[in-house]
C-alpha cells in the first residue's frame, strides 16, 4: 500500500524554517560577537601602539628639553665669556692711557704748582694741590683745557693759606680723561660724514 504522509507539510516546513532561523540567528550572534571581539582587540592594539608612540615622544621631548637647557646654559656662559673678553680688551687698550695720563699731568703742570693728591673714578679725575698764586691755578686749568689727554677742567675749591712769610693757594679741581676709545669714536664719526 502506498504510504501517505498525513502530517501537515506546512507545519513541518515551519519547524524547518524555525530551526534554520535559530541556526542563522545563533550564527549571526556568534559572528557579531567575534566581530566585536576582533574590533575591540584591534582598537586595543591601536591604543597600545599610540600610547607607546606617545611615551617615545615624551621621552624625546624630555631629552630635547634637557638639551635646550644645556644650550641656554652654554649661551649664558658664552655671554659672560664675551663680557670678560671685552673687559680684558678694554684694559689692554687702556694700558698706555695711564702712562699718557701721568705724562700729561706733568706736562700741563706750570711752575710754582705741585699736586698733593689725584683720585680717579672712571674717567673723572679729582686733583688737589698747592700753587704759589691763584693765577698759576688758572694757568694750570688753561693747560688742561688745551691738553690732548685731559679736558673739561672745573675748579672745586681754592683757598689762600699763609705758610710762614708766603701765601699759597690750595686748590681742588676736576677734569675728564680722554681715552683712545673716545678718540676712535670721534675719528669714526668724522670719517662717517
Amino acid at each position: 500500500m502506498p504510504r501517505i504522509n498525513l502530517l501537515p507539510w506546512r507545519e513541518e516546513q515551519r519547524k524547518e524554517r524555525q530551526k534554520n532561523f535559530a541556526v542563522a540567528a545563533t550564527g549571526a550572534v556568534l559572528i557579531g560577537i567575534v566581530t566585536i571581539l576582533l574590533v575591540s582587540f584591534t582598537y586595543d592594539r591601536f591604543i597600545k601602539y599610540q600610547n607607546y608612540r606617545n611615551a617615545q615622544l615624551d621621552d624625546a621631548i624630555e631629552i630635547l628639553d634637557k638639551q635646550i637647557e644645556e644650550i641656554k646654559d652654554l649661551e649664558r656662559k658664552k655671554e659672560r665669556m664675551i663680557a670678560r673678553m671685552e673687559i680684558v680688551e678694554r684694559l689692554q687698550k687702556s694700558r698706555p692711557e695711564v702712562v699718557h695720563l701721568f705724562d700729561e699731568l706733568v706736562r700741563t703742570l706750570p711752575d710754582g704748582v705741585y699736586l698733593t693728591s689725584i683720585k680717579q673714578s672712571a674717567r673723572r679725575l679729582e686733583i688737589k694741590g698747592v700753587a704759589e698764586s691763584t693765577t698759576r691755578v688758572s694757568a694750570y686749568m688753561r693747560n688742561i683745557d688745551v691738553s690732548e689727554w685731559l679736558e673739561n677742567p672745573g675748579l672745586q675749591v681754592i683757598e689762600t693759606v699763609k705758610v710762614g712769610p708766603k701765601k699759597n693757594a690750595e686748590f681742588g679741581l676736576t677734569a675728564q680723561q680722554i681715552s683712545f676709545e673716545d678718540e676712535e669714536e670721534g675719528l669714526s664719526e668724522v670719517s662717517g660724514l
